[in-house]
């Protein structure tokens, strides 16, 4: 008896089985329709919209329309802080100030594109005449973009929103805050602390707010070996808008004169 198992050998296949890219289907994982038919016959069942292959192909349009719509934006510098803090509030009419410098020191300014802090940072960008880009995140409770958004992008999903506040920028300076804020900035002090990125200023902005982490970080954290006391020197902390400007301004001109001086040591090595 001919085994069906071992025909059509030339193609190096098993009869019946089905190939889909890097896919090999056989036996029962043989579907009885084809890919065209799936996609023709508008009458199928709606659950494949909802499946991890499909969830990767939205992954990657995510990446593909931040990279696209951020590709020529410049330097700029990513903003962090409460949605909750309310218009009037000091930490909003400082944030109102350090993206209007931030703007005149010539970066465009990154936020979440919420409300609070980032709507304060996208208003000072705006009306500096600089370019304000908020980078919102779908919540269940819906909050939309902010008026002062000049560049926006709707993101499904945190960590393709997260890689567009690192990528694109230059420092981030992050106001007193929540979950989020938290999340963000020790995003970014893990990304520098293990040098996936290249060094960049994070400026924590409210003493009285932030201390007490310092505190712990230095007195608990770093005391306890779990991190190396020079860690914290990644972190600026200030009250002043001015200061926060000037920190991000001369860390950055830093770390330009060194790609400069590497690039030109590259270059002599090659003569």
């Amino acid at each position: 008896m001919t085994d069906t198992r071992r025909t059509n050998t030339a193609a190096g296949r098993v009869a019946g089985e089905r190939h889909g890219g890097a896919v090999t289907l056989r036996r029962s994982q043989v579907p009885s329709d084809t890919t065209d038919q799936r996609l023709l016959d508008s009458r199928g069942p709606g659950d494949w919209v909802h499946t991890d292959p499909w969830r990767v192909m939205r992954i990657q349009s995510e990446f593909v329309e931040g990279f696209s719509a951020l590709a020529e934006l410049g330097p700029a510098i990513s903003v962090f802080g409460s949605a909750r803090t309310l218009a009037g509030d000091a930490y909003y009419e400082s944030a109102v100030r350090l993206a209007g410098h931030l703007v005149q020191a010539g970066y465009a300014v990154i936020t979440g594109g919420g409300p609070g802090i980032m709507e304060a940072a996208n208003k000072g960008a705006s009306q500096a005449g600089g370019t304000s880009v908020g980078l919102g995140i779908e919540l269940p409770f819906e909050q939309g973009l902010n008026e002062y958004v000049d560049l926006g992008i709707d993101f499904r999903y945190f960590f393709a929103r997260k890689t567009m506040f690192v990528k694109y920028a230059q420092g981030f300076v992050v106001f007193p805050g929540g979950f989020g804020t938290l999340d963000e900035l020790f995003e970014a002090l893990t990304l520098v602390q293990t040098g996936k990125v290249t060094t960049f200023p994070i400026v924590l902005f409210g003493t009285a707010y932030w201390r007490g982490l310092i505190d712990w970080l230095s007195t608990t954290m770093a005391a306890e070996g779990k991190i190396s006391p020079a860690d914290l020197d990644l972190i600026s902390l200030t009250d002043d808008v001015d200061e926060a400007v000037r920190v991000i301004v001369r860390e950055d001109e830093a770390r330009r004169a060194a790609e400069r001086e590497a690039r030109a040591r590259v270059a002599a090595d090659a003569e």
